[in-house]
């Protein structure tokens, strides 16, 4: 905790940076773009930076939340203080409150798809961009909940997968077999 005292993952440890820790995924992902030259993750044209870096917060400040709300009482992590599912409510309440966030996922979905994506292959254009990846990722944590992503959602995170290949394919096989995990000790 004193390394990251928010207590947030993921954390990323390096004596360069001012307090030799960072985390929130978004952040970590433009200074590892920003540190090692990735522009083809992390465009250096401002224009179109700015809506990756727009994506990336709507989903930070937005999409993220429901799927919290949504997925984190199935896998088992701890919700944020003042949330309904971290308080004394009912558990008929908490279930409520966490059916409200899962149903208010479609509507910031359409949003990533119609104003972000637009017709473009992913939200950085022609080729994946670290934005693509924070939503792919967001997208996996539905499955805890067998969420029914939309058809475009699903032809999207496999040509995220696809194009990213290896790279993406080893970690997001973690995440996979912990909600395969999860789920089968709730059999």
């Amino acid at each position: 905790m004193a390394k990251a005292p928010a207590h947030l993952t993921p954390m990323l440890e390096s004596s360069e940076l001012p307090k030799a820790a960072l985390w929130e995924s978004c952040a970590i992902m433009q200074y590892l773009c920003n540190r090692h030259g990735l522009t083809q993750f992390y465009t250096t044209d401002p224009a179109k930076r700015a809506m990756i870096d727009s994506a990336m917060f709507y989903m930070t400040g937005t999409l993220y939340p429901l799927v919290a709300r949504a997925t984190y009482p199935a896998l088992g992590f701890t919700l944020y203080p003042g949330e309904v599912g971290a308080s004394n409510a009912t558990d008929a309440d908490k279930n409520t409150a966490r059916q409200a966030a899962e149903q208010g996922l479609a509507e910031p979905l359409e949003v990533l798809r119609n104003f972000f994506i637009d017709g473009q292959n992913f939200i950085g254009g022609a080729k994946p961009s670290c934005a693509d990846i924070r939503l792919t990722c967001s997208l996996e944590f539905l499955a805890a909940i067998d969420y029914a992503l939309p058809a475009w959602a699903k032809s999207y995170a496999t040509n995220v997968e696809k194009a990213l290949g290896k790279a993406f394919a080893e970690p997001v096989a973690d995440v996979r077999g912990y909600i395969t995990y999860v789920k089968s000790q709730l059999k």
